[in-house]
């Protein structure tokens, strides 16, 4: 398992913290919001894809859900909103979409869990997201 750098855990501190200020008010509105949690990206690590472009790896938990992220290493342009990127990964294959975040072009998410309002506390989240980084990078 290679470490990040600091860059990295900086830039993936900031893609947190905007999409706080994206979607957090909106969050609290529904059902479904769990307050024990908070947005944190989680168990990231380089991973090259198919076609040779290197990104990190990891989970994305809100006090709404837990999605598979990508965050490309080198600056893409931003995709239209109705953009789709498949990306084959040990368990199969996963659709992920652009996530809309101000100044923050580069984040794709992959929901996967859409309700946590059952989860206990953010160690409980934390986890949670590490038990599907490893079903997700392990071969059926």
């Amino acid at each position: 398992m290679q470490a990040l750098t600091a860059e990295q855990y900086a830039r993936l501190q900031q893609l947190a913290r905007a999409w706080e200020r994206a979607y957090l008010r909106a969050a609290k509105a529904e059902t479904r919001y769990n307050p024990r949690l908070g947005v944190d990206a989680l168990c990231f690590q380089p991973h090259a894809l198919a076609a040779g472009r290197e990104v990190l790896l990891g989970a994305l938990i809100t006090p709404l859900s837990l999605s598979l992220a990508l965050v490309p290493l080198q600056d893409e342009p931003p995709p239209a909103a109705e953009a789709l990127r498949r990306v084959t990964l040990p368990s199969g294959v996963y659709p992920f979409r652009p996530l809309v975040l101000e100044a923050q072009p580069g984040l794709w998410v992959c929901e996967l869990l859409d309700d946590l309002s059952d989860v206990g506390s953010l160690q409980e989240g934390s986890r949670l997201a590490q038990r599907l980084m490893e079903r997700v990078m392990t071969p059926p």
